[in-house]
């Protein structure tokens, strides 16, 4: 037995999963989910109390774990994470101690690291390919980026035999402006946070908006009476973004339209510079739950001519291998899979 975690902080997505012994020797397929809950994450005080209400529910005395991993929405330093939208501290050693474990078979990946590897079990049809001219490449490394409530970035590190996945805080790189219109940006948003203008704070739930919202002051593109009038009644952001998406696309409102546009071109550039960084001949990954909210918009055009427009390293990006996961577990499947395939052997 397996345990598996997501971890964020609006939700924990626990899955007991279990290794078909039938397909012991594959790694895609072979893992077969016993019990999965979902809790709310703010209600729990630690991660610990979500495991001991988990496997107090599962049948009989509850299982022996074998090795247990989970992706976690902070960063993972020796062991040990403080998660960036929750109050909580973990620990593997603690997590191995609840769940009487070994503590070298229990891990705490990234949740963007955990999604990136589960990118490599997802099936045919669970992944969208963007770039009608990719080629194949055979082997290498692969950029994974993840837009959803902040921008997540992981690298998919090829060995000559296998990925291994490595975790990285590129969302919070500096946003380099590509068009006048751009630079307007850029600058409007140094004023609005004080100084430093990151790439999240445009390739995010909230990004998305203030990008809208740019826009909307900055009276280049004029928005439709509609739009004023469904905005006013949205009750949050994600309810105003998916407003100003379906706006853009079913009714043509310029605004909305040049939201989506300028939103997906900022998104591959920054897709194709961590392709660069990491030389991604294996191809590139788009994660997150925004991307297949906005599937249409891809047809805009604007996310390869962004990705694309590296100069003198155009080139190697024109072939360049480009799928969106449509699975939006991947995070889960990856710290499955991270568990069985490398803490129990």
């Amino acid at each position: 037995m397996l345990l598996a975690g997501d971890i964020g902080g609006t939700k924990t997505v626990v899955a007991l999963l279990e290794a078909d012994t039938a397909q012991a020797g594959e790694s895609v397929g072979a893992l077969r989910t016993v019990r999965q809950e979902y809790y709310p994450s703010q209600k729990h005080a630690s991660l610990e109390s979500i495991l001991a209400d988990f496997l107090q529910g599962s049948p009989g005395s509850g299982p022996t774990i074998q090795a247990a991993c989970f992706g976690v929405a902070g960063a993972i330093h020796q062991g040990t994470c403080k998660t960036t939208n929750l109050p909580w501290q973990m620990t593997e050693s603690e997590l191995a101690a609840t769940l009487n474990c070994d503590p070298r078979r229990v891990k705490l990946l990234n949740d963007v690291e955990a999604a990136a590897y589960g990118m490599l079990f997802l099936k045919s049809e669970e992944l969208l390919d963007l770039n009608p001219a990719w080629e194949d490449h055979g082997g290498g490394n692969i950029a994974v980026a993840a837009a959803g409530t902040g921008l997540g970035e992981a690298i998919l590190h090829w060995d000559g035999e296998k990925h291994h996945p490595l975790a990285s805080e590129g969302g919070h790189c500096s946003f380099a402006p590509q068009s006048e219109l751009e630079v307007e940006l850029w600058r409007h948003l140094r004023a609005k946070f004080n100084g430093h203008v990151s790439y999240e704070r445009i390739l995010s739930g909230q990004g998305f908006f203030d990008l809208f919202d740019f826009l909307r002051q900055s009276n280049h593109y004029l928005g439709s009476q509609a739009l004023t009038e469904g905005l006013a009644s949205a009750k949050d952001t994600g309810e105003r973004n998916g407003i100003i998406t379906r706006m853009g696309l079913e009714q043509n409102d310029p605004l909305c339209l040049a939201t989506l546009g300028t939103f997906l071109s900022v998104y591959g550039a920054e897709a194709g510079n961590l392709a660069l960084k990491c030389m991604a001949s294996g191809g590139v990954y788009l994660a997150g739950g925004i991307a297949p909210k906005m599937l249409a918009a891809f047809k805009l055009g604007t996310f390869l001519e962004g990705f694309m427009a590296k100069g003198r390293f155009s080139k190697m990006l024109r072939t360049a291998r480009v799928r969106l996961a449509l699975n939006q577990q991947t995070g889960l499947i990856g710290a499955g899979y991270y568990a069985r395939n490398h803490l129990t052997v």
